[in-house]
Order: C-alpha cells, then structure tokens, then sequence
C-alpha cells in the first residue's frame, strides 16, 4: 500500500459514532417515560417502544449512513466530474501513482486483435526520462521543444489515446505538472499522463542489470545510480504485463511527422525482432570496436551503411514488451555470463548503457531489431567529425528520405526549417 493510504472501517468513523450515542440516548429517554406511565396499556407501551426502535434505527442506519467503500465510490465520481480539459476537450490524468493505473492495456490494432482498449480506447504509450529536469534550463527548453512538436504533427482517430509516461524524480514531476498543461493545450487527440518514480524503477532494475554496468557505463563499477540508464533493456520485466508495446524517446527531439505513425512500425516487426531502433550516425562503433576490427580485418563490424554495422542509436525505441518476454533468445542474453561472454569476444567497452548493450548484441543477433529508417532518428551530432574521423564521416552521416524527427544529440541545434 502506498503512503497516502488510510485504512477506515465504518465502526471508527465519526459520523457513525455520533449516530449511535444520538439514538442511543432518545432510546433511554422514551424507556424513562415507559417507567412513569404505569397506567398505559400493554399495547399502547408496545407501541411506544416500537417507536422508539425506530428512531433509532433511522440514526444508526439512516438516509446518511456511509462506509468507507461508499465515501471512496462517491469522492472518485466527484474526482472523475472535475478532471480538467484543454481547449479541444482532449483528456489529462495527472496520475501521482508510481505504478500506470489498473485499466486493462490491449493490443491497439483492431487488424490483429479484435480488441480494444480500456472502456473502449486503444492506447498508445509513449515514455520519456525526466529526471534532474529542474536543475537545467537547458532540459527544461528541448521538452518543449519535442512536447510542442509532437502535438503540433500529432493526429490520432476516435477512440485512441496517447498515454505519456515520464520517469522522474519529485521535483522534475512537479515542474511537469506546470509545464505540460501549455504544451499539451492545442493537442486535438486525447491523452493520459502518468509518472514513474525514478527510485522505484531503479531499485527493480538494479538486480536485472548490474552485471552489464561495467561493460556499458561511463563510470569504473557498477554504480547503483547508473542503471535507470538500462531502462529499456529490462522494462518488460518490471512494467505491468498488460503494457504490451511502448516507444521510449530522448528529450532532445523535434517531430516532423505524426507519432501515430511511429507506432505503425510495430506491425512491420520481423518474427524474432523486439526491438525497433535507427542505426548510429556517426563512427561511434568503428571507433569502439577497434581493436575487434584490427583483430578481424575481414569483418564489417562498425563499418558504414549500407553493408556494413555502424551499430544503433537510442535515441528513439520501439519496444515490443511482449516479444521481450517471450524471446528466450534475448532474456538469456541478459544473463551476466552472456554478457561477459560478449564483451570479451568483441573487447567492448562502452559508456552509452542500453544504446550500447543493444549495439553489442545486434551484431551477433541483428535479427532481434527491426530497423527503422533514419529519418524517424534523423541524428544531428558531428563530434565525430572533428575528431579523427573526418575521412569517412559522410558515409556514416548521410540520410536519404524524409526526416521525421530530428535528434539534436550532443546539444547539437535543431534546424528551423
């Protein structure tokens, strides 16, 4: 039970106990009188008690008799009547809960599955980390950015809501209560906002992804800290199993399409494939991996598309809970000794946590991601450029095709236009 919780029954509740001393005293009162009327008749004092009885049974279990159920039935409706709406009648639930709410989550392609959401919506879920967001400016100007974006591109049909999840500490939640309710103002969709603690996901996902810290973070150990870096790695084994599929998404983007879109690559996915996620645009691999290419000249680990492994990007993920669950091939290598195993066979070390996990085993099993096109992570760092790779910078960098988002990583500017 949360801390908010209060346990009542209907015996402690003070208005009960006013009912009870209330009838119990009229009761005493009438049996006064009963004493002095000796001269009444049998029926008429039969009469008379039975009166009394009454009385007090209409205190005791009268027109406002409420249990603690009743109260709680009756203060939801009240909530539910008042839920505040934006200009285009589009839903918010600020949910404080640590946990997404009971409402049943199903698959949202009625193609597939016949079913729909929870009173009959199909959700979308979106997440994004929002952590230490209060301290930065600099944060606090790429939400808006992407928030606006997102809802400025974003159209849904009826019956469809966009469920936003943000994974925050106390003063990056209360700083999201401020900010979203501006941003989200024009949206012409409907959508729900729910909040994740950051200490509570963390605590679950520090067992699950410890080992790997070492490999993967820029620290020396495992620190406790850096493993909400891992979110995505592990989030199927510690969201709700009714939250099947979900993106999670950087704060530093700008939507040039529509997000509902986005979530159509799901349905694209190949058999085998539980992740969607955009290749890396820069020589970041090429640079990690080398003294696994010097060693295997042959191989085309960290090299440029279109044939080579540049390795992938985490910037914007299509995670398909469900197929995490069920693929024994990708559980088990979340196992230590598998990811041991890896990172000696290709001398990696990293410091990017779950884009690099992600890259290591994609080069040994490509077939458990569905590659997105690089205009849905339309990347805009060059810090590569400049340093040491300038060569074969352009090979790695350069996208055909529309741009969908734009990833201004490395505080790289957006473009205007």
């Amino acid at each position: 039970m949360g801390e908010n919780t209060v346990i009542k029954t209907a015996e402690n509740e003070p208005g009960h106990l006013c009912r009870c001393v209330k009838g119990m005293a009229i009761l005493r009162f009438c049996l006064n009188i009963l004493e002095k009327m000796g001269t009444f008749r049998s029926y008429q004092i039969v009469l008379l008690f039975g009166a009394s009885l009454a009385v007090v049974a209409f205190y005791y279990f009268g027109s406002e008799r409420e249990n603690f159920s009743s109260t709680t039935k009756r203060i939801k409706q009240s909530q539910v009547s008042h839920i505040p709406t934006n200009h285009n009648d589009a839903t918010l639930l600020m949910h404080a809960s640590l946990k997404y709410p009971d409402a049943k989550v199903e698959e949202r392609d009625p193609r597939r599955s016949g079913r729909s959401g929870p009173q009959g919506t199909q959700p979308y879920h979106m997440l994004m980390m929002f952590t230490k967001v209060d301290k930065s400016r600099g944060l606090q100007d790429k939400f808006q950015v992407a928030m606006k974006s997102m809802v400025t591109h974003a159209s849904f049909l009826d019956g469809e809501v966009l469920v936003l999840h943000f994974v925050s500490d106390g003063a990056s939640k209360r700083l999201a209560e401020k900010m979203l309710p501006e941003m989200l103002a024009n949206a012409s969709f409907q959508y729900e906002v729910v909040y994740h603690d950051v200490a509570v996901l963390t605590e679950k996902l520090f067992p699950i992804v410890e080992a790997m810290q070492k490999h993967f973070s820029a620290g020396s150990g495992a620190y406790y800290s850096d493993a909400i870096f891992f979110l995505s790695v592990a989030m199927h084994r510690i969201m709700p199993s009714d939250l099947k599929r979900i993106l999670q998404l950087d704060l530093d983007l700008q939507f040039r399409s529509n997000i509902r879109d986005l979530f159509e690559e799901f349905y694209h996915f190949q058999t085998g494939a539980v992740i969607g996620i955009a290749r890396e645009m820069q020589p970041v691999y090429r640079h990690t991996f080398w003294q696994y290419r010097r060693e295997n000249p042959k191989s085309k680990v960290g090299d440029p598309p279109p044939d080579g492994k540049p390795g992938f990007n985490s910037g914007v993920m299509l995670l398909d809970l469900e197929a995490m669950r069920s693929s024994v091939l990708y559980n088990h290598l979340l196992e230590p000794k598998r990811v041991a195993e890896l990172a000696e066979q290709y001398h990696f070390r990293g410091h990017l946590g779950d884009q690099d996990f992600f890259t290591m085993i994609g080069m040994e099993h490509p077939d458990l991601f569905h590659p997105l096109s690089c205009g849905w992570n339309r990347q805009l760092c060059t810090w590569w450029r400049d340093h040491g790779y300038s060569d074969v910078f352009e090979s790695y960098y350069h996208c055909e095709g529309p741009v969908h988002i734009y990833h201004g990583n490395c505080n790289t500017p957006i473009p205007d236009d």
